[in-house]
């Protein structure tokens, strides 16, 4: 066991309606315009906030080897079911039940409250070693923890949401959430006769470290440079630019020493002329600030089990998540019985919209006809308006809520 250093890495993640409708056997895609969320909004005089519509029962989940994880289930104030139940499963980082952002945004509370609501009964559980607010409660639990680790996790809350006397053990989708989309259909694999839906929310189809992680330091960060900082097409950007810039700064503080520059601050240079001993201001995208952001992804994946990222996870997770087959070559193995819905942000900067069509394309591909794609213009990772370089946090927009519930009903006993 070991106690790791925690790292904050959160500046490398940034964190009418118009139908497309592509027939692809029996599969709709549908393209949704953002949503206007006026359009529901109930006028506080009409509104009755004092009336519960979700009732909540805490419980604890005996995860084994002495190790256990608080745990909510949410369902409708009213009725004694069975109700169809849902399990949500968490992505990547120190993630809570509420899969909490910050202390506006947890989309987990949202999901599970919109669904219970509506007449599902919910599960959320926070992540080995992992209490409220994001907070590492057990360092050696979160530490030593492993992708198998999270899949068994994520069964065992299954099996316990399954023998609530109040649910329909023949009616449970899970959910899942970025690294939860890896986790989901594992789940749904080994439980065929069991696991009613799958939901996969900014979805993952390649290896997470070698691919997502290599896009998000690597390939994205470097584009942003070339489309965004070079407005002059000359393959240079300004020092200057870099260090002021909140998604390419770090590169620059984490290599000033390399780069021959003293006083380098969040802020910018203080004068870029002369705290550049070469005299050059500037750096080429490919051959200077490509390789930097090569280093860092290096260094991020390096195994060192005395260094964690809150964002990311630990060494021991890493080396797990790099050796693990990809969800594009698991996939197929899902039974064509279980339906497959996937939402996805066309500006996920995380889990990129290439990442869902190859999961659409390879449902296609092994003939399974009950898959669901849709996509949401203008909208990130969290389901919130974001840009195409860098994720926004907020509520999930009311539409993706609208189109989980609805695609959820109508593959539900409701």
């Amino acid at each position: 066991m070991f106690r790791p250093n925690f790292e904050n890495t959160s500046s490398f993640f940034g964190v009418g309606f118009l139908f497309l409708l592509i027939l692809s056997f029996s599969v709709v895609i549908y393209v949704s315009a953002s949503f206007d969320p006026t359009l529901l909004t109930i006028p506080k005089a009409f509104a009755q906030s004092d009336i519960q519509t979700v009732k909540f029962r805490n419980l604890t989940i005996d995860l084994g080897n002495g190790v256990s994880t608080n745990a909510q289930i949410s369902y409708p104030a009213t009725g004694k079911g069975p109700f169809p139940g849902v399990l949500l499963v968490p992505g990547s980082g120190a993630t809570d039940m509420n899969a909490t952002i910050n202390e506006d945004v947890k989309p987990f509370w949202q999901i599970a409250n919109y669904l219970s609501e509506r007449g599902f009964e919910v599960l959320r559980y926070d992540k080995r070693g992992i209490g409220p607010n994001l907070t590492i409660q057990d360092p050696n639990v979160w530490g030593n923890m492993t992708v198998t680790d999270l899949v068994n996790d994520a069964e065992k809350a299954f099996s316990i949401l399954s023998a609530q006397p109040d649910v329909d053990p023949e009616s449970i989708s899970i959910v899942g959430h970025s690294e939860g989309t890896i986790i989901v259909p594992r789940i749904a694999i080994d439980n065929p006769d069991k696991v009613k839906n799958i939901v996969l929310m900014g979805t993952v189809a390649q290896n997470l470290i070698k691919d997502i992680l290599y896009y998000q330091v690597v390939d994205l960060r470097s584009e942003y440079a070339k489309q965004i900082l070079d407005t002059n097409n000359t393959g240079f950007v300004s020092i200057n630019q870099i260090a002021s810039d909140p998604l390419l700064d770090d590169i620059i503080e984490l290599n000033s020493s390399l780069l021959n520059i003293d006083n380098v601050t969040k802020n910018g240079l203080e004068d870029e002329t002369e705290n550049q001993s070469n005299g050059n201001a500037y750096l080429n995208i490919y051959t200077q600030i490509k390789p930097l952001l090569i280093k860092d992804y290096e260094n991020k994946i390096a195994f060192d089990l005395s260094k964690c990222y809150r964002i990311i996870g630990c060494s021991l997770w890493i080396k797990s998540e790099t050796e693990l087959e990809p969800n594009l070559s698991v996939i197929g193995n899902v039974s064509k019985a279980i339906p497959i819905l996937i939402l996805q942000g066309e500006n996920d900067s995380a889990t990129p919209l290439e990442q869902s069509l190859l999961l659409h394309q390879r449902l296609d591909e092994v003939n399974h006809s009950n898959h669901t794609l849709i996509t949401y213009p203008n909208l990130g990772h969290f389901f919130y308006s974001s840009s195409e370089w860098q994720n926004g946090f907020g509520p999930i927009e009311p539409q993706v809520l609208a189109d989980l519930y609805s695609w959820l009903y109508s593959h539900s006993k409701l």
